[in-house]
């Protein structure tokens, strides 16, 4: 508290320079660091010598002011490092425009070169096949891989039918099935597809796929 020309001022922040409007920190009444030291100093300046500032308030106040500090740097030193992340993963995806991935998908695409390529991957071992659908969900052609042990599995379809007769490029439907003696059982199916670009929205990465549309970088399961 102070006086002018005897006047009490009723607002003890204005009489050090610190007015209620001050603008620091994100909100409009935030007290910055300066002004808090400001404040504190002023405060030790102007005590009561017969009733002094507690040691133990003292030091929680200088506890307060270190931990805001270095809870503003470690935020900012976050930022930073996570900005960084992403300018270096975009850069990185970026260099697969071009070239072939891996991706979990229920259809493929059959290029112009003729050949639709794949994999299926299984949890334990037995007969694997592949059948391949038009967009009717008739089955043109059924692959049998044979024998495999669990893992993933390769394949590729030379864009014939069961006749032999070569069918137009495009998208066709995959299913596959682990076969041991007579029980089957459903197995994940993953397509090739050639990456053509690569977009950074507010979900992620995503690749835009040939003929398959859009993935997650993280739905990438090998780059070939």
């Amino acid at each position: 508290m102070s006086t002018t020309n005897g006047v009490t001022d009723s607002n003890p922040y204005a009489a050090l320079g610190l007015g209620t409007s001050s603008t620091a920190g994100s909100g409009g009444n935030a007290m910055g660091q300066d002004a808090f030291l400001k404040l504190l100093t002023t405060q030790l300046q102007n005590q009561n010598p017969l009733n002094p500032v507690d040691n133990t308030a003292f030091l929680g106040q200088l506890a307060q002011i270190s931990t805001v500090s270095g809870i503003d740097k470690l935020n900012s030193s976050f930022s930073g490092l996570a900005s960084s992340l992403s300018s270096y993963q975009s850069l990185q995806a970026a260099q697969l425009v071009g070239h072939d991935v891996l991706v979990p998908s229920s259809a493929g695409w059959l290029g112009s070169d003729g050949t639709l390529d794949g994999a299926v991957s299984t949890g334990s071992g037995g007969d694997v096949q592949v059948d391949v659908l038009d967009a009717g969900g008739a089955v043109v052609r059924t692959l049998d891989l044979g024998t495999q042990s669990a893992g993933v599995v390769d394949f590729s379809w030379d864009g014939k039918n069961g006749a032999g007769e070569s069918l137009p490029s495009g998208a066709y439907k995959l299913q596959a099935r682990l076969v041991q003696g007579t029980s089957e059982t459903a197995l994940t199916t993953y397509a090739r597809g050639a990456v053509q670009s690569v977009q950074f929205g507010s979900s992620g990465l995503t690749l835009d796929l040939q003929g398959l549309g859009a993935f997650s970088l993280s739905d990438v399961m090998q780059i070939l």
